[in-house]
Protein backbone atom coordinates (compact mmCIF):
# COMPACT_ATOMS: atom_id res chain seq x y z
CA UNK A 1 0.00 0.00 0.00
CA UNK A 2 1.54 3.67 -1.09
CA UNK A 3 1.23 6.93 0.67
CA UNK A 4 -1.60 7.88 -1.94
CA UNK A 5 -3.62 4.83 -0.95
CA UNK A 6 -3.20 6.16 3.08
CA UNK A 7 -3.96 9.20 2.33
CA UNK A 8 -7.08 8.90 0.00
CA UNK A 9 -8.55 6.83 2.79
CA UNK A 10 -8.52 9.67 5.45
CA UNK A 11 -10.07 11.92 2.94
CA UNK A 12 -12.59 8.58 2.43
CA UNK A 13 -16.15 9.69 3.16
CA UNK A 14 -17.42 6.19 3.09
CA UNK A 15 -14.15 4.24 4.45
CA UNK A 16 -15.06 2.45 7.96
CA UNK A 17 -12.24 3.77 10.04
CA UNK A 18 -14.48 3.99 13.24
CA UNK A 19 -14.85 0.73 15.79
CA UNK A 20 -17.94 0.84 17.68
CA UNK A 21 -16.59 1.82 20.25
CA UNK A 22 -15.09 4.70 19.06
CA UNK A 23 -18.06 5.56 17.53
CA UNK A 24 -19.89 5.58 20.33
CA UNK A 25 -17.19 7.54 22.26
CA UNK A 26 -17.60 9.87 19.12
CA UNK A 27 -21.22 10.59 19.05
CA UNK A 28 -21.14 10.90 22.96
CA UNK A 29 -23.71 7.98 23.05
CA UNK A 30 -23.93 3.97 24.12
CA UNK A 31 -23.06 1.05 21.43
CA UNK A 32 -26.52 0.06 22.25
CA UNK A 33 -27.84 3.16 20.60
CA UNK A 34 -25.90 2.47 17.73
CA UNK A 35 -26.95 -1.07 16.98
CA UNK A 36 -30.42 0.41 17.76
CA UNK A 37 -30.09 2.50 14.64
CA UNK A 38 -28.46 -0.27 13.11
CA UNK A 39 -31.29 -2.61 13.22
CA UNK A 40 -33.62 0.28 12.12
CA UNK A 41 -31.55 0.67 9.12
CA UNK A 42 -30.85 3.69 8.92
CA UNK A 43 -26.98 2.56 8.66
CA UNK A 44 -25.21 -0.63 7.93
CA UNK A 45 -21.96 -0.94 9.06
CA UNK A 46 -19.20 -2.53 7.50
CA UNK A 47 -18.10 -6.06 9.26
CA UNK A 48 -13.95 -6.44 9.57
CA UNK A 49 -12.92 -9.79 8.86
CA UNK A 50 -13.57 -10.51 12.90
CA UNK A 51 -17.45 -9.85 12.12
CA UNK A 52 -16.98 -6.48 14.49
CA UNK A 53 -18.98 -3.36 13.04
CA UNK A 54 -16.34 -0.27 11.59
CA UNK A 55 -18.57 2.86 11.02
CA UNK A 56 -17.73 6.05 8.61
CA UNK A 57 -17.57 9.17 8.73
CA UNK A 58 -20.66 10.00 6.87
CA UNK A 59 -22.38 7.19 9.22
CA UNK A 60 -21.02 9.05 12.14
CA UNK A 61 -22.86 12.13 10.76
CA UNK A 62 -26.38 10.18 9.88
CA UNK A 63 -25.91 8.94 13.99
CA UNK A 64 -25.34 12.01 14.82
CA UNK A 65 -28.51 13.21 13.86
CA UNK A 66 -30.38 10.41 14.79
CA UNK A 67 -28.84 11.20 18.37
CA UNK A 68 -29.97 15.05 18.02
CA UNK A 69 -33.29 13.63 17.59
CA UNK A 70 -33.44 11.31 20.51
CA UNK A 71 -31.96 13.91 22.68
CA UNK A 72 -34.93 16.15 22.12
CA UNK A 73 -37.87 12.88 22.71
CA UNK A 74 -38.01 11.93 19.14
CA UNK A 75 -38.32 7.04 19.55
CA UNK A 76 -35.27 6.04 17.80
CA UNK A 77 -37.47 4.37 15.28
CA UNK A 78 -39.30 7.75 14.46
CA UNK A 79 -35.56 9.86 14.34
CA UNK A 80 -34.75 7.14 11.93
CA UNK A 81 -38.07 7.51 9.75
CA UNK A 82 -37.59 11.33 9.63
CA UNK A 83 -33.63 11.08 8.49
CA UNK A 84 -34.83 8.52 5.82
CA UNK A 85 -37.45 11.08 4.78
CA UNK A 86 -35.32 14.30 4.84
CA UNK A 87 -32.67 12.22 2.89
CA UNK A 88 -35.80 11.45 0.11
CA UNK A 89 -37.05 15.05 0.06
CA UNK A 90 -33.54 16.75 0.04
CA UNK A 91 -33.06 14.30 -3.09
CA UNK A 92 -36.19 15.25 -4.51
CA UNK A 93 -35.23 18.63 -4.68
CA UNK A 94 -32.37 18.51 -6.30
CA UNK A 95 -34.26 16.33 -9.21
CA UNK A 96 -36.29 19.10 -9.17
CA UNK A 97 -33.95 21.81 -9.28
CA UNK A 98 -32.00 19.46 -12.74
CA UNK A 99 -35.41 19.54 -14.45
CA UNK A 100 -35.87 22.96 -14.05
CA UNK A 101 -32.27 23.99 -15.81
CA UNK A 102 -33.26 21.35 -17.93
CA UNK A 103 -36.48 23.25 -18.82
CA UNK A 104 -34.91 26.85 -19.02
CA UNK A 105 -32.30 25.85 -21.25
CA UNK A 106 -34.54 24.42 -23.57
CA UNK A 107 -36.70 27.21 -23.67
CA UNK A 108 -36.51 29.18 -27.24
CA UNK A 109 -34.86 32.52 -26.08
CA UNK A 110 -36.71 35.86 -26.77
CA UNK A 111 -35.77 37.58 -29.28
CA UNK A 112 -37.63 41.04 -30.07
Amino acid sequence: MTADDLFGRIDDEDYPAYTMGRAAELLGTTQNFLRAIGEARLITPLRSEGGHRRYSRYQLRIAARARELVDHGTSVEAACRIIVLEDQLEEAQRINAEYRRAAEAAKPSATP
